[in-house]
């Protein structure tokens, strides 16, 4: 189905593999709407459990691809629109799914690239990896990529190095908050499969609804309303039949139903 990616599968795991590695997996029209198309697919899929964003080669992603930019720059108004709103929807789909998603990050992740990163619930990367929001030193911004990088890195990190485009070691990187593990590239896999296997042993209605629970608590201030809010959640919660199962599984020392 997909041109610019590949769908692996093991298990409940589900990795999208960006596949340009000539280009480095630098992004344009088709692959972001292979993107687009590849979340919401697997989002939709039962089988599915945890979605795993990866790029063949040495490198994650370095980006949008240069042909695809010097055709933008030539394009009218309403065309430059219509592009980067494919790109910012695109985003936005990889970071509202409703199952969890971890960026495995290797080489160069720049622009864009640290963007997916962002996009993505975690993040782990390799030693080697780089980060940047270099859109400056090419007279851009990095716009569609900002809610992104900012919820992960905060305003005042990124007044620093969306201004400034310097590169992000992967060590810098952890301590920012950008990726949440830093290992040697030979035990990214194992791992980015080690974080997987946790979130396996979660339920999938209740991963689903602490998404939700972050996205809608977060930022907001701590008063009766946002109290009563995260009550009604939690008692929402505590009346499904997952819930229901989970809680009597402990109890019963026995295996819940979505490890059977």
């Amino acid at each position: 189905m997909y041109e610019t990616l590949e769908i692996e599968r093991a298990g409940k795991v589900a990795t999208i593999w960006m596949n340009r590695p000539a280009v480095f997996n630098a992004f344009d029209e088709q692959l972001i709407a292979e993107l687009d198309a590849a979340c919401r697919e697997l989002d939709a899929d039962p089988a599915v459990r945890i979605v795993v964003l990866g790029g063949r080669g040495k490198h994650f992603s370095a980006g949008a691809d240069l042909n695809w930019m010097k055709r933008a720059s030539q394009f009218t108004h309403e065309q430059n629109v219509d592009d980067a709103r494919k790109f910012a929807g695109m985003l936005r789909t990889l970071a509202q799914m409703s199952k969890p998603t971890i960026a495995r990050v290797q080489g160069a992740a720049l622009g864009g690239g640290t963007g997916l990163t962002a996009a993505c619930d975690m993040a782990v990367a390799s030693s080697d990896a780089a980060f940047s929001t270099s859109e400056v030193k090419f007279g851009i911004i990095p716009s569609a990529i900002s809610p992104y990088v900012l919820r992960a890195i905060g305003p005042r990190h990124a007044l620093r190095y969306f201004q400034s485009g310097e590169r992000i070691s992967a060590e810098r990187a952890l301590a920012i908050g950008l990726v949440g593990d830093v290992v040697a590239l030979e035990e990214l896999d194992a791992c980015v499969g080690k974080l997987a296997e946790a979130l396996l042993q979660g339920g999938p209605l209740a991963q689903k609804a602490a998404k939700d629970l972050i996205a809608a608590v977060d930022g907001q201030k701590i008063d009766e309303i946002i109290s009563e809010e995260t009550a009604q959640r939690i008692a929402r919660q505590r009346a499904t039949d997952e819930a229901r199962d989970g809680i009597a599984s402990f109890l019963e020392k026995r295996t819940p139903a979505w490890l059977r």
